[in-house]
């Protein structure tokens, strides 16, 4: 895929509608408690992309540093300073390409029915700056983690 590719999500009413362009910086699965609550599921996946690779039309609420629709609830990427993390299942098309986990976060809450995933990095926690040193080589600038859960 090249930096021309541009993917579109919304919530589950459309009220809010979102783009991102290029790839993500990566792409993960969480099974801390916060993702559980917040999706409902046995675990969040997500991708990063920079915030200037973003766009979004709407109105959106937050809660936790998490955004969401006001008007259907549906989990929405939550914009940081210099990142933007979008829920992979809030994208349009789907099955989606080339956005594939490297690294599951808070393993130690993983569903027993679930197996890690092949060939990913596996985290008791969050991620630190040093371990985004570790995957390319490139410190990311003394950036914490994007958000800590438990």
């Amino acid at each position: 895929m090249s930096n021309d590719v541009m993917r579109s999500g919304s919530c589950l009413c459309g009220g809010v509608q979102f783009r991102v362009t290029g790839e993500p910086l990566r792409v993960g699965l969480c099974h801390c408690k916060d993702c559980r609550k917040t999706s409902g599921s046995a675990y969040q996946a997500f991708a990063i992309w920079p915030r200037q690779a973003f766009e979004s039309e709407g109105i959106t609420s937050t809660y936790g540093g998490r955004s969401f629709c006001p008007t259907c609830g549906s989990r929405l990427p939550s914009v940081g300073e210099d990142e933007v993390e979008v829920m992979i299942g809030s994208l349009d098309v789907a099955p989606t390409e080339g956005l594939e986990p490297s690294y599951e976060l808070w393993i130690g809450r993983r569903e027993q029915w679930l197996h890690p995933l092949p060939d990913a990095r596996q985290f008791e926690q969050d991620r630190t700056v040093a371990d985004s040193a570790a995957d390319d080589g490139e410190p990311e600038a003394g950036r914490e983690p994007y958000r800590e859960s438990a």
